[in-house]
C-alpha cells in the first residue's frame, strides 16, 4: 500500500487496514482548486497538515466546501520535493489516543504545493496567478512566530531582510517579502479584498502579522518599488484584514513507533526523514485528539464555512479572553509547574508526572482550585470543561512525547504572563495574594530548578534561558543541604516586577516563596517533603 493517488485505488486494502480515506474525488477537489484557490497556506508543517488541511478534509467531505488548500512551503523547500511532491500531497493523519489506540485518517484536500522562490520563474509565476484572482479569500499561515521577526535585538534589521528591503519585490526571499510581494500583485492587478489570517501560537498574532507587512511595504515605498495606493490598501480592513486567532493542538516530531505501525499495516515508505533545514517530518503526522481553533471573523472577501468544521468565529475580543484563559490559567501554568519540578525530580517525561500523586495535586490546586476565580472567561469555551481536559486528558497522554526538559525553556519569559497575571487578579480581587498556595509553591520549585541540583544532590544541566546567568548569579553561595547559606538571595528575583509583572514582596507572597524555597535547600529528598506539606 502507497499513499499515493494510485495506491488509494485499492480501497479494500486500507480499510482492512483501519485508516479511513477521503469521501470525494480527490483529483477532482485538486484540479477545482486550481483553477480557482480561495485559500492559501503558508507554511506547509506538522500542525497545518493534520489540523488546518484536517478542516479543510472535513468541509468538504461534509459538502460545505468543494474547494482544498493551496500549500506554500516559504523556508524549508525540502518539505515539498520530500514529503509533498512523492505521496502526491497526500497526508496520513495519526491521532494518540491516552488508552493507547490510534485512529488513522488519509486526507485529501492539500491540493497543490508550490515553493515561495521568487527566483524560480515557473514557482513565482503561478504564485502570483494565485493572488492575483479575486475569488481568493483568504491567506493563512503557521511559519512560528520567528517567521514574522524583521528585526534582531538590537533593533536593526537582520542582513536578509534588508537584502529584500534593497532588492524589492520581484526578488523577495524572506516570507514577509514574499507575502508583501505578492500583495503586491494583487493590488495592481484587482485590489480585490483578502483576509491574511495568522494561525501561529503566539499572542496577537494578526497584530505582528499586520505589522511585519506593513513595514516591509512601507520600506519599499521609500525607495520607490511601490506607490502610496498600495500602503493604503493595506491599511484599509475593509481591503485587507488581519483576523487574530487562537490555535491549540499538541503535535509533536512523528514518532518511531507511529511509523512502525503502520508499515506493519503495510503501508509502505513512512519513515520519517530529516532535511537539510533539519526539518523532523514524515508522510504521516502524529497529534494529540483534542484541538481548538478560534478566529476573528473578519473576512472582507468572503470565507469558507470554518465554523462548520468546528473553529470558533468570533470578534477579537474574545479570541484574546481565549488565549488569556489558556495562557494564564488553564494550560501554560500547569506545564510550568511541572516542568520544573519535574525536572528537579528527575521526569523525563510530562505525562509520567501524573502519575505523581503530589505533582497531579499541585496542577489541580494551580488550575481549578486558585485559577478558576479569577479566570478570564471567554463566554464560548467554559474554563472549568477546558481546564478539566487538560489535566485529565492531555497531560496525562501517554502517547505524547513531551519532557519537562524542553516545556523549561525559557521560563524567565513565561512566569510574567503565566503566573504574574492570577497574582495581579487576586491583589485586585482580595487586596492582596495571601490565599494562593500551589502558584507560590510553583515559583519556589522554578527557583529551587535554578540551583541545577535534583532532589537527590546530583547537578543537571538548565533549559536555555536567557536570563539564566543573571538569576544564577544572583542564587550563588546557596548551597543544598545547607538551608542557612539561604541569606535573602531570592529578594531580587522576587522584587523584581520585569519578571512577575508585579513585586511579589507587594503582593504578600514574595516571604511564602522564600519560606518554600528554604524548605525545599534542607537536603536530598527535601523538595518531595515539602510537595507533601503544602499540597499532601
Amino acid at each position: 500500500m502507497k499513499l499515493t493517488l494510485e495506491g488509494l485505488k485499492d480501497k479494500s486494502l486500507w480499510e482492512a487496514a483501519g485508516i479511513g480515506l477521503p469521501k470525494y474525488d480527490t483529483r477532482a477537489v485538486a484540479e477545482e482548486t486550481k483553477q480557482a484557490p480561495v485559500w492559501v497556506h503558508f507554511g506547509a508543517g506538522n500542525i497545518f497538515r493534520i489540523f488546518i488541511g484536517g478542516l479543510a478534509d472535513r468541509l468538504i467531505e461534509s459538502g460545505e466546501s468543494s474547494k482544498g488548500i493551496t500549500c506554500v512551503e516559504t523556508f524549508d523547500f525540502d518539505v515539498i520535493d520530500q514529503i509533498y511532491k512523492p505521496y502526491d500531497n497526500l497526508v496520513l493523519a495519526v491521532t494518540l489516543k491516552a488508552d493507547g489506540s490510534t485512529d488513522k485518517k488519509v486526507i485529501g484536500s492539500l491540493t497543490e504545493a508550490l515553493k515561495a522562490q521568487s527566483g524560480v520563474k515557473e514557482e513565482w509565476d503561478r504564485l502570483k496567478e494565485i493572488f492575483i484572482n479575486p475569488v481568493l479569500q483568504m491567506i493563512s499561515f503557521t511559519i512560528t512566530e520567528k517567521g514574522y521577526a524583521l528585526k534582531g535585538s538590537d533593533g536593526t534589521y537582520f542582513p536578509f531582510i534588508q537584502a529584500d528591503i534593497d532588492n524589492g519585490p520581484d526578488k523577495a526571499v524572506s516570507a514577509m517579502a514574499v507575502v508583501c510581494a505578492l500583495l503586491y500583485e494583487r493590488y495592481k492587478a484587482c485590489k480585490a479584498p483578502l483576509a491574511v489570517v495568522s494561525m501561529d501560537n503566539c499572542s496577537h498574532n494578526g497584530e505582528k502579522l499586520q505589522s511585519s507587512i506593513l513595514t516591509m511595504a512601507k520600506e519599499w515605498n521609500q525607495k520607490g518599488y511601490v506607490e502610496d495606493g498600495f500602503i493604503a490598501y493595506l491599511s484599509d480592513e475593509n481591503q485587507v484584514s488581519f483576523p487574530w486567532s487562537m490555535i491549540d493542538k499538541i503535535t509533536p516530531r512523528p514518532a518511531d513507533s507511529v511509523c512502525a505501525e503502520l508499515e506493519k499495516a503495510g503501508v509502505e515508505d513512512m519513515a520519517p526523514v530529516i532535511t537539510s533545514k533539519k526539518t523532523y517530518i514524515a508522510p504521516f503526522v502524529n497529534a494529540e485528539g483534542p484541538q481548538y481553533l478560534v478566529i476573528e471573523d473578519k473576512f472582507p472577501n468572503g470565507r469558507p464555512a470554518l465554523e462548520k468544521a468546528g473553529v470558533y468565529m468570533t470578534d477579537r475580543d474574545t479570541v484574546n479572553k481565549v488565549e488569556r484563559m489558556k495562557v494564564t490559567t488553564c494550560l501554560n501554568p500547569l506545564h510550568t509547574a511541572l516542568a520544573v519540578y519535574g525536572c528537579v525530580l528527575g521526569y523525563t517525561l510530562i505525562a509520567d508526572e501524573m502519575k505523581d500523586e503530589q505533582l497531579n495535586r499541585l496542577v489541580h490546586e494551580i488550575g481549578p482550585v486558585e485559577g478558576m476565580p479569577v479566570v478570564t472567561d471567554p463566554g464560548i469555551l467554559s474554563p472549568e470543561d477546558f481546564v478539566n481536559e487538560v489535566i485529565n486528558v492531555r497531560i496525562p497522554n501517554p502517547f505524547m512525547p513531551d519532557t519537562p526538559q524542553r516545556i523549561a525553556t525559557d521560563t524567565s519569559q513565561k512566569v510574567g504572563i503565566r503566573y504574574g497575571e492570577t497574582i495581579k487578579a487576586y491583589v485586585e480581587k482580595y487586596g492582596d495574594a495571601k490565599k494562593l498556595k500551589a502558584i507560590p509553591l510553583a515559583l519556589a520549585g522554578w527557583c529551587r530548578y535554578l540551583l541545577a541540583v535534583d532532589d537527590e544532590g546530583n547537578a543537571f544541566e538548565l533549559s536555555a534561558d536567557p536570563m539564566v546567568p543573571e538569576l544564577t548569579a544572583a542564587l550563588k553561595g546557596i548551597q543544598v543541604g545547607t538551608p542557612e547559606s539561604y541569606t535573602g538571595q531570592l529578594k531580587s528575583i522576587l522584587s523584581n516586577a520585569n519578571i512577575f509583572g508585579i513585586d511579589l514582596y507587594e503582593a504578600g507572597i514574595g516571604e511564602t516563596v522564600e519560606a518554600m524555597f528554604q524548605e525545599e535547600i534542607a537536603g536530598p529528598g527535601a523538595v518531595r517533603a515539602t510537595l507533601k506539606k503544602y499540597v499532601g
